[in-house]
């Protein structure tokens, strides 16, 4: 028996507004700028491609400049899914941007390693 993922709840700051970050979790042309090599998007479902590989996931929460959910079409657990959120702090005016995905235990800290990396390219992209 397979044992449970861990669920990873990751934030990141950014000067860009919600809508700039919207746009660069939900667009095709911005997507291929920092997430993957390319995607096709076809009403609620996404298909990532990166070096030879590529997953499908299907949008079922979209509140725009706030919140995007996917759910994995090949993922073993339906409970599993990817989530950004997006919103300003009232404290500092910065864009808060969180983000919820699943892991093998024995993986965390390489997915960690992978969004911090993926988030450095998402800085640069949208300006901060």
């Amino acid at each position: 028996m397979a044992s449970k993922r861990k669920k990873i709840n990751l934030e990141f700051i950014f000067r860009a507004s919600p809508t700039i970050i919207y746009n660069f979790v939900t667009t095709t042309a911005c997507l291929v700028r920092w997430y993957c090599d390319e995607v096709d998007i076809t009403n609620e479902e996404y298909t990532f491609y990166w070096q030879g590989s590529n997953e499908t996931a299907t949008l079922i929460d979209d509140i725009e400049d706030e919140r995007v959910r996917f759910v994995w079409e090949d993922a073993d657990d339906p409970e599993e899914y990817l989530e950004y959120r997006m919103y300003k702090s009232n404290v500092t005016n910065e864009t808060i941007l969180e983000i919820t995905d699943f892991c093998d235990a024995d993986e965390v800290n390489e997915v960690k390693d992978l969004w911090q990396t993926l988030m450095v390219e998402l800085k640069k992209e949208c300006g901060g």
